[in-house]
């Protein structure tokens, strides 16, 4: 597996069950990436308290682990797999020898931290319940009276326990490609050291193999419930994670950072491909071919006057052809300028003023062609209502407006020639209270006659827009502003924000931003570098620093900015390490209650679109 520190999952070469489930679970392996308690140990500055405590919880996992393999091993009937379970058994056996390295190094109180927390104990009691045939649909351990069967809870213990070993393998892997040779020794070397290490990695894979080889005869309902049991235990590993008390200050989640009573969180999105999976001028020129008439048939006399449906194709094609053509020429000629030594914002701006300028014409040649004429708005909005958004974004920003406590604002600017198809699109997921800024068709009789209000149109449109609602903004309150874009009209908007992040691998952009000495940073080492130089202050998120961060998918954005359990304590927003860190652990009884309530929250395309 390739080294990324990025958050984002390697592919695997060959895709068995393990591997299939664990490309599904990509946004809880991105989730647990993103906790607070592994920002903190990535960056060194983990407190010894809570590693302590972590080490001490661990202890009870592992022999936990330990043992469940030891009851997967007497159920399987198979010598290589007896082998390979044992084999892994001892692996944990020396994993838990570490663990005493850690306690004798960092001076471990093992029996003041001997009583297991709530989320330890949940995770420990369902696997070891897993193990033991307890699970739905299962016969009870006494009646396993086939092989067949007791391979099949051998699958099942597998199944339960594959996720744990591949998402430490993975964290392993992405805290040390963020290691500096040139940097102090880390505090947390030998963790990150072990984790990483080829012989983990390897156990890791050993664990999915299995898993498959003991699966190779099962049902497809019976690899539903491995599948259950697998996402299961990753979401307790990542409970695990969020229960580790943290008394310190974090930049994860962002949210933290926002109090409602002095803040005023403002979230400003671009639409195309960043939020969506198609651009709109396609699916918009697509409902204008697809509704167009036939080059025989006749125009109702009330009906405006379109250009056949071939007609519109071609022009379609020829407009198509000729922007990406035009477009690539004026980025050439953008990078043309000398390349500037250090972040050089202005130079930036007056360079896209080119851009806008090309936005401009391009949209003028659109109009004057007629193909945006007689297009209805039942059509579009049917259209908008269906309309594939990215993996992830629907649900990160239902989640910010359906907490009206946040006092958060959220924007989309978007050059969308149609600001009717961006909001049907949006208010099919419930997000009626999206503020739209974009262009307008204009209509007759409910059909769009070819011309547009021009709203936002360019780069230094976008920015400027983005400039006023600022402006329009409770002067009583700090901003904290965050910009999500993926092209080079948001260029701007990404460097004006606090934070601006760029989702996608536009070249263009990279290449434009990269010549006026804009600095591209993976998100999840942007934070961790952010987390070392944290200690009673702000971190530090500010606008026009030449930085941009970037990010492989929504569930990223969606952990760095809300995280996973978010609360309100005392008018402020925590995470709910930061929650737990505030109890008495050594209470066991009373932490678990907390815990229980806190964790119980919890083209032929666009003919299927139009249904037409």
């Amino acid at each position: 597996m390739a080294k990324s520190a990025t958050g984002k999952l390697p592919q695997p070469i060959e895709e068995g069950i393990g591997r299939r489930f664990w490309i599904k679970s990509r946004k809880a392996g991105t989730q647990a990436l993103y906790t607070p308690f592994m920002v903190c140990l990535a960056s060194g500055n983990l407190e010894l308290d809570t590693f302590r405590h972590y080490i001490a919880q661990d202890v009870h996992f592992l022999r936990a682990f330990a043992k469940a393999y030891e009851m997967a091993e007497e159920c399987t009937d198979d010598d290589d797999a007896k082998v390979g379970i044992t084999e892994l058994r001892k692996s944990v056996l020396e994993e838990l020898k570490m663990h005493d390295s850690f306690v004798q190094e960092w001076g471990i109180d093992v029996a003041k931290e001997s009583t297991p927390n709530a989320a330890t104990v949940k995770y420990t009691d369902f696997l070891l319940a897993t193990a033991s045939g307890k699970v739905e649909g299962v016969k009870a351990p006494g009646k396993l009276a086939t092989p067949f069967e007791k391979t099949k809870l051998a699958a099942y213990t597998l199944g339960a326990m594959t996720p744990c070993m591949r998402l430490y393998a993975f964290l392993g892997e992405e805290l040390q490609a963020l290691l500096d040779p040139s940097e102090n020794p880390h505090s947390y070397q030998k963790w990150i050291d072990n984790y990483s290490s080829g012989a983990f990695q390897a156990a890791a894979l050993q664990t999915e193999d299995l898993l498959d080889k003991l699966s190779v005869s099962l049902t497809g309902e019976e690899l539903d419930i491995i599948e259950k049991l697998y996402h299961q235990a990753m979401k307790l590993e990542i409970e695990f994670f969020l229960a580790q008390p943290l008394a310190q200050k974090t930049v994860v989640p962002l949210l933290t950072e926002h109090n409602p009573a002095e803040h005023h969180l403002i979230l400003f999105s671009d639409f195309d491909l960043t939020c969506t999976v198609v651009d709109s001028s396609a699916i918009l020129a697509e409902i204008a071919i697809i509704t167009a008439p036939k080059s025989d048939q006749n125009r109702p006399e009330n009906q405006i006057a379109r250009m056949s449906s071939a007609d519109l194709r071609s022009t379609w094609g020829e407009l198509s052809k000729q922007y990406t053509e035009e477009y690539e020429h004026c980025v050439e000629g953008i990078l043309l300028s000398d390349k500037a030594e250090q972040f050089n914002y202005e130079g930036l701006r007056k360079a896209l003023e080119q851009l806008s300028e090309f936005e401009k014409r391009a949209n003028l040649r659109v109009i004057d062609s007629g193909v945006l004429k007689g297009l209805n708005f039942e059509d579009i909005k049917r259209a908008g209502e269906r309309l594939l958004f990215q993996d992830g974004c629907t649900s990160f920003f239902q989640s910010i407006t359906r907490n009206e406590k946040l006092n958060t604002n959220i924007h989309v600017l978007s050059y969308c020639w149609c600001g009717d198809l961006i909001r049907s699109a949006f208010s099919s997921g419930g997000l009626d209270i999206m503020n739209i800024h974009a262009n307008e068709f204009i209509y007759e009789e409910s059909s769009s006659t070819g011309e547009i209000v021009k709203r936002v149109e360019s780069p230094i449109d976008k920015v400027q827009e983005f400039t006023n609602i600022l402006q329009n903004c409770d002067k009583d309150k700090k901003n904290l502003t965050v910009y999500i874009g993926d092209s080079v009209g948001d260029l701007l908007c990404l460097l004006e924000a606090d934070v601006g992040i760029l989702i996608g691998s536009s070249s263009s952009l990279r290449r434009v931003g990269s010549h006026f000495g804009v600095s591209f940073i993976p998100l999840f080492p942007g934070v961790v570098e952010k987390q070392k130089h944290v200690k009673n202050g702000s971190p530090g998120w500010k606008g026009l620093s030449g930085v941009i961060y970037t990010v492989s998918s929504w569930a990223e954005i969606h952990a760095f900015i809300l995280g996973i359990h978010t609360y309100k304590l005392g008018g402020v927003f925590v995470s709910h390490s930061q929650l737990c860190s505030s109890l008495d652990f050594t209470s066991g009884s009373s932490v678990r209650n907390v815990n229980a309530i806190l964790l119980a929250d919890v083209p032929y395309v666009l003919r299927v679109l139009l249904q037409l």
